[in-house]
């Protein structure tokens, strides 16, 4: 039934059939390139296929592909001080380019859903702060 629903191009020698995971991965390196954000925000099957050694390249992204359009979500985690909205509207228009361009699928929607902010790390913070909790527990 999903085969269904995958777009095809046809040509003289047959049809282009274009799968979710190959439209996935467009928008997720296209998202992942934006000024502001730190990361992808990916389920426990991204960070399994992590572990085992393989990168996610559509890690973050979740696909609904139409005949001829196609509805993205994309999951992100922001640095911290980045302006949101910029961030947002940057992805979406990079994310809604990189699909059309390279799959000439109708881009309906990017919706970007902000999952965390990352914040920059201080050397040695997390030992200062361990170290006082030890000993008052002592």
């Amino acid at each position: 039934m999903a085969e269904e629903k995958r777009p095809s191009v046809p040509t003289e020698l047959g049809e282009v059939k274009i799968a979710d995971e190959v439209v996935s991965i467009i928008a997720g390196i296209a998202a992942a390139d934006i000024q502001g954000v730190a990361s992808m925000s990916g389920g426990i099957g991204g960070g399994i296929a992590e572990v085992l050694g393989r990168r996610n390249l559509s890690k973050g992204v979740k696909v609904e592909v139409g005949t001829e359009e196609t509805k993205l979500d994309i999951f992100i985690i922001v640095h911290y001080g980045e302006r949101i909205p910029d961030v947002a509207w940057n992805i979406q228009e990079s994310v809604k380019k990189a699909v059309e361009d390279m799959t000439g699928l109708k881009v309906s929607h990017v919706n970007v859903h902000v999952q965390g902010i990352k914040f920059p790390q201080e050397e040695g913070m997390e030992d200062e702060e361990e170290q006082p909790t030890e000993e008052s527990e002592s």
